[in-house]
């Protein structure tokens, strides 16, 4: 028989937000819930509908995976924190789909940058094949604006490269600084005409040197190193697509004393980590975190009032049903000797 009372507790919807619950029986041992503005069902845990991890896990998960450890490290750490091993798939699985969400999330953002960018390409092997990864990234913010993967480093990846910068900023440079490679000569003239100066420098020169963006490919280099290699350009763009995210919106930097590039570019997001990426899905309600272990729901369905039973007189007892007893039991009546 299902216990349908209303819960007393400030527990939620997962799927719509409403309060307007009932209790639904148990699976497994855990409680199921009724919505009864959304008509679904859902179960009494800290995890995303149809998820049996808590969302604080799987952010924790996400944030170790960006910041440097494997998949089988990840799961290592979850085994040694929440006595949880996830196989190395559902981590996957989770980079995944948070990976997209979060791209959903930073798609219309327009960070404020400044006039000077600085774009430079370097190496990634995939699948023992030589890829070529184009940056660009603003020299006063240290926002990353548009990264390219290709195969090729020509005319047409620099220009590919600069329109989608021009895209993220929402305007045209007024200065380029990168390195002597010839691609970017027309690539530039090509996307920006004669609205930007392009220079072209090194690393080692005064005044128009490409230090900033080396130093994120060393970062970006140090993050692969760990990997046991990329096998398709399909889940490496994914990945790429991930880490430029953590690098922009949740990585502090020190060089700009403990903000991130989108807080120095002026944009401001509820979501400061992969833990809030996790907890504020696109078509869910907003789920919560609990560090302690859930306490038992308090419901509000008094006991019913069992009637009392008659109180026997001298020679009486209660039969019925071939028993008799001086205790009641149901369906007993009061009989005289």
């Amino acid at each position: 028989m299902v216990n349908r009372f209303v819960l007393a507790e400030d527990f939620k919807c997962k799927y719509c937000g409403s309060k307007n619950l009932w209790l639904y029986g148990k699976y497994k041992g855990k409680q199921l819930f009724f919505c009864r503005d959304c008509k679904r069902k859902f179960t009494g845990n800290f995890a995303l509908p149809k998820m049996r991890s808590p969302v604080s896990w799987v952010g924790d998960a996400l944030q170790s995976y960006f910041s440097g450890m494997s998949l089988n490290e990840v799961k290592q750490n979850m085994e040694q924190q929440y006595h949880y091993s996830p196989s190395t798939s559902t981590i996957y699985r989770w980079l995944d789909r948070f990976i997209k969400q979060a791209r959903y999330k930073v798609r219309d953002i327009r960070p404020n940058v400044g006039d000077v960018w600085i774009a430079d390409e370097t190496v990634i092997k995939i699948n023992r094949k030589k890829y070529w990864l184009f940056d660009c990234i603003d020299s006063k913010t240290r926002f990353l604006l548009a990264s390219h993967l290709s195969p090729n480093r020509g005319t047409r990846e620099a220009r590919t490269l600069m329109e989608k910068a021009a895209e993220r900023a929402g305007k045209a440079p007024k200065v380029v600084m990168t390195d002597k490679l010839a691609a970017y000569l027309d690539g530039i003239e090509l996307a920006f005409g004669a609205d930007a100066e392009h220079k072209q420098g090194s690393p080692f020169s005064v005044h128009t040197n490409t230090n900033l963006i080396e130093r994120f490919q060393g970062t970006l280099k140090d993050r692969t190193k760990v990997l046991r290699g990329l096998k398709r350009a399909d889940t490496a763009r994914k990945f790429i697509e991930g880490f430029l995210i953590h690098y922009n919106y949740f990585r502090p930097h020190i060089s700009l004393k403990g903000k991130t590039p989108a807080q120095k570019a002026g944009v401001i997001l509820t979501t400061n980590d992969w833990l809030d990426v996790v907890r504020e899905p696109t078509n869910t309600a907003k789920i919560g975190i609990t560090t302690e272990p859930r306490p038992i729901l308090r419901l509000h369905h008094p006991k019913p009032a069992q009637p009392k039973p008659p109180r026997l007189r001298r020679n009486e007892f209660y039969a019925g049903g071939g028993k008799a007893s001086r205790r009641y039991f149901r369906g007993a009546r009061r009989t005289r000797l």
